[in-house]
């Protein structure tokens, strides 16, 4: 059995294979893992999530047809949404473990620690390396509350057997606003407790406050500035209650409270890496306290959104160092991000938050667009798109939507930020028409 390897990842999911199938023609690697095969992206994270989307987008426009065209209303059978979700998820573990066998990458399942600064003990076995990546993710976290061993998580969500007829998310991020909207068009009763009177905090809040609004519309049940501090159990039900009178009996209850990084078991401190509660702690190159050991994806402390091509991304920069083709300091390319809710929401580049602190710096361009042809097509009840332009040298820079075709669209901004498109330049292009492309010079 090969104990010695040129580099040793710790973690199966898109980061590390990304590594993996960078390093193997050129190395001896070994992948491990301690759980599902593939990591949480196609196992239980956006892939999963985004099918029962699917199912969600088609009701959607569907009703946003009804009495434009269409006739009747379909319902989401959930068993065979369900049925329809695992014929991809089922399929990743196996498939991903034949694909590294297959490229002559050893694999061993198990739970890796350090014992020393280059030394792993997995299933009793001892494995040395010159180099170490890990890429062990994160996880859900759940409040420290009375009861909280009786919620659930993202991961349960994404694998009921059976909706229940009543729940409730505890937080308004992400997971918190995907899940609910999933579960609210299959037919659910649905309530969100979150802590303050925002929701999705690091999006424009004129987009935010507009999504709530949507939601609600389709009966989620907000309820702002309320915090969880007792769940209880009666019967097949649960109580979420606090001191302030909050009393709230449901069937299921989700945390969407954030996620906390996979270290606990790593033995950080005997190789000599620093970690906080954020993850680990890496420099420019994203390499540890101990040169040795590199880290990349969800389990790097770090200001990027923790996003499966941000993780891919870092594990082909840290592959291409190891093979001395790569020695300058990681620079990220501009990383869109989408909420797949009703509608979407999605951003990129400059913030506008940051425009706004910014005035001489920035120029925001807010416009309603349901009107427009694209979104009247398709009979959006309300769309906005907001450009962002730096001042002095007139380029793109920014852009945030909200419109259920978003996350097309800042795939475009995100190419003509990246290309530095004129106005010009967009009206000498000839896009298919009429398209979502062939609008693109009128955001300027």
């Amino acid at each position: 059995m090969q104990t010695h390897f040129d580099t040793i990842i710790i973690g199966g999911g898109p980061g590390g294979l990304a590594a993996a199938y960078s390093l193997a023609e050129q190395q001896s690697v070994l992948v491990v893992e301690n759980d599902l095969w593939g990591g949480t992206c196609p196992n239980r994270g956006c892939d999963p999530k985004k099918m029962l989307y699917s199912a969600v987008e088609a009701l959607d426009n569907q009703q946003a047809l009804q009495t434009n065209g269409l006739v009747g209303t379909s319902a989401i059978n959930w068993s065979e949404l369900m049925a329809f979700k695992r014929s991809y998820t089922q399929q990743i573990p196996t498939g991903t473990l034949n694909g590294l066998q297959h490229a002559g990458i050893q694999t061993v399942t198990g739970t890796a620690h350090f014992s020393d600064t280059q030394t792993l003990q997995i299933n009793g076995d001892t494995y040395t390396a010159d180099h170490f990546i890990i890429a062990t993710g994160q996880t859900p976290t759940l409040p420290t509350i009375e009861g909280h061993d009786l919620l659930q998580t993202s991961n349960e969500f994404l694998d009921l057997d059976r909706l229940p007829e009543k729940v409730a998310f505890i937080g308004g991020g992400y997971i918190a606003i995907e899940l609910a909207n999933i579960a609210v068009t299959a037919g659910a009763e649905v309530h969100i407790i979150q802590h303050n009177e925002h929701i999705l905090r690091d999006f424009p809040k004129v987009l935010t406050h507009k999504l709530v609004t949507s939601l609600q519309e389709k009966g989620i049940h907000f309820h702002f500035d309320t915090d969880v501090t007792t769940i209880t159990q009666t019967s097949n039900q649960l109580t979420l209650s606090n001191q302030a009178n909050f009393k709230l009996t449901v069937d299921a209850a989700f945390a969407a409270m954030g996620r906390k990084p996979n270290i606990d078991q790593l033995a950080l401190e005997k190789a000599g890496v620093t970690a906080n509660q954020h993850g680990i702690q890496v420099n420019d190159h994203l390499m540890s306290s101990n040169p040795r050991v590199f880290a990349i994806g969800d389990v790097v402390d770090r200001v990027q959104p923790k996003l499966t091509p941000v993780a891919g991304f870092e594990g082909r920069y840290v592959a291409n160092q190891l093979l001395a083709k790569k020695t300058a300091p990681i620079t990220y390319p501009l990383i869109p991000h989408t909420v797949y809710a009703s509608p979407q929401i999605s951003q990129v580049g400059v913030s506008v938050a940051t425009a706004q602190a910014a005035p001489n710096q920035y120029r925001i361009n807010q416009q309603t667009v349901t009107n427009w042809y694209t979104f009247n097509r398709i009979q959006e009840s309300d769309a906005m798109v907001i450009t962002i332009f730096d001042n002095q040298t007139n380029q793109l820079v920014g852009a945030a939507a909200y419109t259920t075709i978003a996350e097309e669209l800042i795939n475009y901004f995100t190419n003509l930020i990246k290309h530095q498109t004129t106005a010009t330049e967009l009206t000498d292009t000839i896009y298919n028409y009429p398209s979502p492309a062939s609008d693109l010079k009128y955001y300027y």
